[in-house]
């Protein structure tokens, strides 16, 4: 089982956030944070897809899964669940 908070650990280890920066569901992702480009997603993607052993499929992914970090986890549950 994926938790809110592993998710959260990832992107912000991935994108050197701060502890203090606050992500919550509503939190916009893509062209929001700086560091989160292409190369970002890349790296969440592997990340997550190493740490729960699930494959992403690139036609799966779509600009609407990097619009907030919810939409993000929801697309991440779904494939692990």
């Amino acid at each position: 089982m994926m938790s809110f908070e592993q998710v959260k650990e990832i992107v912000i280890q991935i994108l050197q956030l701060s502890e203090t920066d606050h992500i919550e569901a509503d939190t916009p992702l893509m062209g929001a944070i700086a560091e989160f480009d292409s190369m970002a997603v890349v790296s969440i993607l592997t990340a997550i897809e190493e740490q729960y052993d699930i494959e992403i499929d690139d036609d799966e992914i779509t600009g609407d899964i990097f619009e907030t970090f919810g939409s993000l986890y929801d697309f991440l549950t779904d494939k692990v669940d």
